[in-house]
């Protein structure tokens, strides 16, 4: 089967849980034989391979620019994949959906999945909202297959617009623990001695909720903070003016490979106090290293409770309490058999294209 997928900024990258989650998936589908084309944003130093583990990548023109960035890699990703020879066109995330309409004209079967309701995320206001809402409306109108991450969005896309839905979740890896090297090394951390967020850095992921509840605690236990600041480069200064004076509170910029696996293994706890979630590629990689996990209480988050602890959403002072409890009582990570595996995620996926 010919398949082509659009939304992912680049591939290989962390820079957001969309590209993971289409690497994931490409990736296994290229080696049971399929042919995959992935289209990625051209960008300004991004050089990316044509060929990426068996699957092609391809550089669709666009603006750096946050309010043009998505909008013209949507547009003129739909318009060469309906020139394409692919069987499938699968589109990732609302926010490339805008020009979904133009695949009326087409024979092509055209799958979306949506990683969340973005128009809710507080980055996007007035006329951003607005345009994202247009996209979610078209994804129900044009769409073939609609998959949704979480079964909230189910129901949502059932009341709203009375259109059925496949729930499909993101996929589980079990990872091999790494001994803190490169982390001592450089950041001078020890195991089970700092409390990790890694997320990006944006206003709807709570940092600031984190950051504030942690000042009112008297612990030696570090915070460390991985992440950049994408687009939100004002709200990663304000975050890093929030942190100011406490020489516990560490941030340590974006991080990938060796540096990655090491922070997660060796956590005491990760903090994830967002907003509002599609379905956190981040805590599922942090479960996928053993972490217990504390998490703000939305739906999205509450997908393994016997690893988790939950805080009242954008409470501070429900997050400082859970956060000194657990100080003052840690709790060990619990094998759990509660998430798919990525091969039967991809095979899913498969299975809505087949039909």
């Amino acid at each position: 089967m010919r398949i082509l997928m659009i939304g992912q900024k680049q591939i290989p990258s962390r820079e957001g849980g969309v590209d993971v989650v289409v690497e994931k998936l490409a990736t296994r589908m290229a080696d049971l034989g399929h042919d995959i084309t992935l289209y990625v944003r051209r960008k300004k130093g991004y050089k990316p391979n044509k060929i990426y583990k068996s699957c092609k990548i391809k550089k669709i023109f666009t603006i750096n620019r946050q309010s043009l960035a998505a909008i013209l890699y949507s547009f003129f990703a739909t318009i060469k994949g309906l020139f394409s020879k692919n069987d499938v066109i699968h589109f990732h995330a609302e926010g490339n959906c805008l020009f979904l309409w133009m695949t009326k004209f087409s024979k092509k079967k055209i799958v979306v999945t949506v990683h969340g309701l973005d128009w809710k995320r507080s980055r996007f206001n007035g006329i951003g909202s607005k345009i994202l809402k247009k996209s979610e409306r078209r994804i129900a109108k044009y769409a073939d297959e609609i998959i949704v991450l979480s079964k909230n969005d189910q129901d949502y896309f059932l009341k709203t617009y009375n259109r059925k839905t496949i729930l499909i979740p993101n996929g589980f890896e079990k990872y091999e623990v790494s001994e803190p090297n490169l982390i001592k090394e450089k950041f001078n951390l020890e195991k089970n001695k700092y409390i990790l967020y890694l997320a990006r850095i944006v206003s709807e992921k709570g940092l600031h909720y984190l950051i504030e509840a942690y000042k009112k605690i008297n612990t030696d236990c570090k915070l460390v903070i991985a992440g950049n600041p994408n687009h939100a480069r004002a709200y990663y200064d304000e975050m890093v003016k929030l942190a100011d004076g406490n020489k516990n509170i560490i941030f340590v910029g974006f991080v990938q490979g060796q540096m990655l696996e090491e922070l997660y293994s060796n956590t005491l706890l990760y903090v994830l106090p967002s907003e509002i979630e599609g379905m956190a590629m981040t805590l599922l990689e942090a479960f996928g290293h053993s972490c217990f996990c504390l998490v703000s209480d939305i739906p999205e988050n509450h997908l393994d409770d016997m690893n988790c602890i939950y805080f009242e959403n954008k409470n501070v002072e429900s997050l400082k309490q859970k956060l000194e409890d657990f100080l003052n009582n840690p709790r060990e990570f619990k094998e759990t058999t509660t998430f798919i595996p990525w091969d039967d995620i991809t095979t899913k996926t498969l299975e809505v294209y087949m039909r």
